[in-house]
């Protein structure tokens, strides 16, 4: 049973969104793995920009306002 946690960070993914990431992780695990998308799990966690860091930074304090 293939399961995938997908984080990106809360940036107002839309539903249509989400669900084309999941079709798409499943296909993708499908032509690749061979795995049946009947038993293939995806969970998509939305984090927080003051929760995500990168370059020694947080991802907020990165963002310009305009």
């Amino acid at each position: 049973m293939p399961y995938i946690n997908l984080k990106v960070t809360d940036e107002q993914v839309t539903k249509e969104q989400k669900q084309k990431l999941v079709q798409g992780m499943t296909q993708l695990l499908a032509d690749i793995l061979n795995k049946d998308p009947k038993t293939t799990h995806i969970v998509i966690d939305e984090v927080p920009i003051d929760n995500w860091g990168y370059n020694s930074k947080l991802y907020s304090s990165t963002l310009k306002i305009h």
